[in-house]
């Protein structure tokens, strides 16, 4: 039995010598390894904080101590030392471990994360939560110098500087190198400001010199000023303890006894502390060393050799949005692009690469990238932003107010909508339609397949005010990309077949839904007509009357809760005009939901020929055709 498996708790721990501890980090990356590799996930983070991990587990008592992990998706070793061995292998399954912390999962989940940015002000939160209920216990913020890019990182730590209360903030930087030379000075100045009796030795020093006959007190300001200015020369983190943190650091994050030892002496001091490890992005595993972007979130892969497995399959719409928005802005130099941190992610690279002069990263900044992309606009460009649809919620107001509000022509390109598998509820797009929809001046569209997002993007880039793109995360349908770029009147709907019996409305891909549903219902006497809506705002107001006013029956399928979507869009509809005896059945999700294959995911919530079918029974139609 090896040493991993006599660990079911943080506690176990203890119970290892320096030795064993080495050879335990080597056994978590090769489960991590042998369960990725077969699952997918993100291996490169989680490779790069295992002796962190392993540290903050010795130095903390979890769950008792709270550990805020930003992001999450560097939790696996954290899962794997709190009692989830035996459930490893179900990692980012449907119905198994999530790939981020989750409360429901175990007591050491305190929080859970998803989106970046987010830790600091939920341990401050904690924090001050146990100084209220007079409580003693520890709080640690563990975030990465990416997600220090991101706004809200700043304003709590301005906050926490504010209040002095007991936190410490451990940054995880996985992309600076430390010089040995402000290592070393880093290291002395560390030793020295984490001795209590440094505070003690400058309290005694100021007031020696003020005691000094009438040049006392000018000496020690002196003294102060030029120790200030020294400071700002040689002290790393400066930027840091100007917000009220003491910093220590950066030191190997690999060295476990070290980044302990630092731990302690952070849990000695009083008010915030800031500590700085320096760790390397897939830490012990090579083919993820070389390349920590493909494995910082990977498919599954071949653990020998670290080669991907692919299959073949259509571009996925992502990338045919990426290739089309070259095209289009080698054809108009105003066209620029905006990513927030995923230029790889949101298909932007190839544009970064040959327009690199109008391409923007503004980091994990979604708030800023969109009223930067207002400015560019009313600057004369026309910007494009592409951002995930579960982080354009953070960027709400920006829309709403500094786009929307203003018609500025911008265009909000959503990726990820809808669910996208195996990362979780956190990450799942299902919420844009019910949060944008509702915005004046906004034109809001989603093709049925990737050469209808060639069309719209084309469209898109020639409106004249404000426009949102959703598309999914799978790849396309494999269908021909036709020429020329052509655009798609704005609001109206496409009819792709005529029906009497029932109405299909899909939107996006679910319109391949309809239609092979339509097949199966024409298979049983019902004829079924099927619209794709294409423009959530406008709607084609026309001709959907037109077929609520014939068929009587409708059915709306999304990939969108239901809640504020776009079969509430219809029902409104209905209900506006008055009309009366039109039955409407909504497919779309019902709260949250989990993880999983996205196949299984539609599945599991009726967005499928069968669930089309189960709706058409409900609507009585095969009752009907029996009796007729």
């Amino acid at each position: 039995m090896g040493l991993l498996e006599s660990i079911h708790a943080p506690q176990d721990l203890h119970k290892l010598d320096t030795d064993e501890l080495i050879i335990l980090a080597q056994e978590i990356r090769q489960e991590m390894i042998d369960v990725v590799s077969k699952n997918g996930g993100h291996l490169a983070p989680n490779l790069g904080v295992v002796e962190l991990t392993l540290a903050l587990h010795r130095t903390f008592d979890c769950p008792c101590d709270k550990i805020v992990w930003d992001v999450g998706h560097q939790t696996y070793v954290h899962k794997l030392l709190t009692g989830r061995l035996n459930q490893f292998k179900t990692i980012r399954q449907f119905q198994g471990l999530s790939g981020f912390p989750k409360r429901a999962e175990s007591a050491c989940d305190c929080f859970e994360t998803g989106h970046s940015s987010t830790s600091i002000s939920a341990a401050v939160g904690f924090a001050k939560a146990r100084d209220v209920l007079k409580e003693g216990h520890n709080v640690v913020a563990v975030i990465g110098d990416g997600a220090m890019t991101g706004g809200m990182a700043y304003e709590a730590l301005n906050h926490a500087g504010h209040t002095k209360t007991n936190m410490i903030v451990v940054l995880n930087d996985n992309e600076m190198s430390i010089s040995p030379n402000v290592g070393a000075m880093s290291s002395y100045l560390n030793r020295l400001r984490a001795d209590p009796r440094y505070d003690k030795r400058k309290e005694d020093i100021e007031y020696l010199l003020k005691r000094i006959p009438i040049i006392g007190k000018q000496v020690a300001k002196a003294v102060a000023k030029a120790k200030d200015s020294l400071k700002y020369l040689l002290v790393p983190g400066l930027i840091f303890e100007e917000l009220g943190f003491t910093y220590l650091g950066p030191i190997d994050g690999h060295d476990q006894a070290l980044v302990e030892q630092l731990l302690n002496q952070a849990k000695a001091k009083k008010g915030p502390v800031l500590v700085h490890v320096v760790t390397r992005k897939g830490k012990g595993y090579k083919p993820a060393e070389d390349n920590p972007d493909i494995f910082h979130g990977v498919g599954p892969f071949d653990a020998e050799t670290g080669t991907i497995i692919k299959k073949s399959a259509p571009p996925t719409y992502t990338a045919v949005f990426g290739d089309t928005l070259c095209s289009l802005a080698k054809a108009d130099p105003k066209v620029v692009a905006i990513s927030a941190a995923m230029p790889g992610g949101t298909g932007l690279s190839e544009f970064a690469r040959q327009y690199p002069e109008r391409f923007y990263d503004v980091g994990i900044a979604e708030q800023h990238a969109v009223t930067f992309a207002a400015g560019l606009a009313f600057g004369g460009l026309k910007p494009v932003v592409a951002i995930y649809s579960t982080f354009y919620q953070r960027a709400y107001d920006q829309v709403l107010h500094d786009v929307c509000l203003q018609q500025a022509n911008v265009v909000l390109a959503i990726d990820r909508a809808g669910v996208v598998g195996d990362d979780g509820p956190t990450h799942h797009g299902v919420f844009d339609i019910s949060i944008f929809r509702i915005i004046p001046n906004l034109i809001f569209m989603a093709p049925k397949d990737e050469n209808e997002l060639r069309h719209m993007l084309y469209t898109a880039l020639q409106h004249n005010g404000p426009v949102a793109l959703r598309y999914p995360r799978s790849v396309g349908q494999g269908v021909t990309m036709d020429e020329p770029l052509e655009e798609i009147p704005i609001g109206k709907a496409e009819v792709l077949l005529e029906g009497r019996d029932v109405t299909l409305i899909g939107i996006g891909p679910m319109v391949n839904t309809c239609l092979m549903a339509a097949k199966e219902l024409r298979y049983r006497g019902v004829e079924a007509a099927v619209i794709n809506l294409r423009y959530i705002n406008p709607l084609d107001r026309e001709l959907l009357l037109h077929y609520a006013r014939l068929s009587k029956k409708m059915i709306t399928i999304e990939d969108h809760t239901l809640k504020g979507g776009m079969g509430s869009a219809v029902l409104e509809l209905l209900e506006e005009e008055g009309l009366e005896g039109v039955a409407l059945e909504r497919i779309g999700y019902d709260g949250f939901v989990d993880q999983g294959p996205i196949s299984q995911l539609h599945t599991a919530h009726g967005l499928s020929v069968k669930g089309i079918v189960q709706a058409a029974e409900r609507l009585g139609l095969f009752r009907r055709v029996a009796g007729s």
